[in-house]
């Protein structure tokens, strides 16, 4: 008989990914399943990016890579980082990663040790918890609700510090909720973490591009805790690169050594060709996805607006990403049929099985009360499946 260690067994499998798995199966059975579970933008590469893959090709970068990345590919993040978020890093102060989950996995494994303590605000990416986890990290959960924008405060923070505190880990903009961080909110974070010189912060910035309302903060400007801050970021976003799998992360360069290490014995260097697209991606003007943030915004309207005709949903108004976040509480104790809606995670799969619509339980992020649906689909698609969601939301009671 296998026996399978420990902490596989206490590792829970991706709940976007699960949902997405779901969907596709019904759909197998020919079932017209609308999927809004997964944070994966529906445009296309770019072409000048796709033009620079194939010039790699040409030029024959198909052997293995530095581990850290490429050195023009870490000077050109490390333009970008000055150019968008007024940062200063050398390329020894980058690692290019197999995408931003691998860079987050990197600096945990880093830095976590057995037993030690890690803030994670919640609602949290769902691969957060895991990774600690795995690591042998304490996660330690800040929740922060719809009343708060999901977004905690300083004084939150600095009741969540214990001696054993060593990392937090956070994201802005924000999956699942698309809440931004202002610069006045994480200074206010920032004058908690100064004052515990053990602490490490990850910074998940990989939706910094996806912004409606104001220029993004990096938590890593203010001086005075750059070198305990962690910044995340990659291609796959902005860039609708997704299958490209490239992340990277600037960070004082112990942390970086550290990382180096780490990916040399797990990964080594990331795919060439991808590297050599991510530079075109990282030296491109942000201003070209202009027209891209324009529909993602134009979709969030037409999500929430239909949100908001539905008795029993409360929802907020994101400001970056490409999901929303409703509060699907009041149903929780309704029916329909042979269905009883007890969780937000019986929810999702009510929705799924009545409406045809694939959407991911807040519970995996941290937050019981809530749902996540990606936006991340055509107006048209959007609108059959609020229908669809309004109708079977409709028939609880």
């Amino acid at each position: 008989m296998i026996q399978l260690s420990e902490r596989i067994k206490s590792m829970e499998e991706s709940a976007t990914i699960a949902m997405s798995r779901k969907s596709r199966e019904l759909k197998a059975q020919g079932k017209d399943v609308i999927s809004l579970s997964l944070g994966e933008p529906d445009f296309f590469t770019p072409d000048f990016i796709k033009d620079a893959a194939k010039k790699a090709l040409d030029e024959n970068y198909t052997m293995y890579t530095p581990v850290p990345g490429y050195d023009d590919l870490r000077a050109a993040i490390c333009r970008k980082f000055k150019r968008d978020n007024g940062l200063n890093y050398t390329p020894d102060q980058i690692v290019v990663s197999t995408g931003a989950k691998q860079s987050i996995a990197n600096v945990v494994m880093s830095l976590v040790d057995e037993g030690d303590e890690v803030i994670i605000p919640a609602p949290y990416w769902v691969s957060y918890y895991e990774i600690v986890k795995v690591a042998g990290g304490v996660p330690v959960v800040i929740s922060a609700g719809i009343d708060q924008d999901f977004k905690i405060n300083g004084k939150q923070l600095s009741e969540a510090i214990t001696p054993k505190t060593k990392m937090m880990i956070f994201s802005t903009p924000c999956n699942p909720t698309g809440s931004v961080y202002t610069k006045d909110e994480l200074r206010e974070l920032a004058d908690v973490l100064v004052k515990h010189e053990r602490i490490v912060t990850i910074s998940d910035e990989i939706y910094e591009h996806i912004n409606f309302s104001s220029k993004h903060e990096s938590l890593a400007q203010f001086e005075d805790i750059y070198d305990r801050v962690v910044t995340i970021n990659g291609v796959s976003k902005a860039w609708a690169m997704t299958g490209w799998r490239l992340g990277y992360i600037g960070a004082h360069k112990d942390i970086a050594s550290a990382c180096n290490k780490v990916q040399g014995q797990f990964t080594s260097g990331t795919c060439s060709i991808t590297q050599r697209a991510a530079i075109a991606a990282v030296d491109a003007d942000p201003a070209v996805l202009k027209d891209m943030v324009k529909a993602f915004e134009s979709r969030r309207e037409l999500v929430l607006n239909a949100l908001n005709e539905i008795p029993g949903v409360k929802a907020n108004r994101p400001q970056g990403a490409f999901y929303v976040f409703p509060d699907i509480s009041s149903f929780f104790g309704k029916s329909y049929g042979s269905y009883t809606i007890n969780s937000a995670n019986d929810l999702s799969l009510y929705l799924l099985d009545e409406g045809l619509v694939a959407l991911v339980t807040g519970e995996a992020f941290g937050d019981p009360n809530c749902i996540r649906i990606s936006y991340a689909a055509s107006e048209e698609v959007l609108n059959e499946a609020m229908k669809r969601i309004k109708e079977a939301l409709s028939k609880l009671s």
